[in-house]
């Protein structure tokens, strides 16, 4: 009974806290991007953030 109490507590202050981006790539390429991030030690979701961050850091001292 706890697991679903914490379970929604999360998905809660997820909801209020963070903003969702769906992403589709072709077929293959998630699991190209899955080895990568395992390579750096990195979610799959901290990769791409690292990266989209990364981006707009350098677009930004143009």
């Amino acid at each position: 009974m706890g697991g679903k109490t914490s379970t929604t507590v999360k998905n809660r202050y997820n909801a209020k806290a963070y903003d969702q981006i769906p992403l589709r790539v072709k077929k293959g390429e998630k699991e190209i991007i899955q080895k990568r991030a395992e390579q750096l030690g990195k979610s799959v979701n901290g990769y791409i953030v690292e990266l989209i961050e990364a981006d707009i850091e350098q677009s930004n001292q143009k």
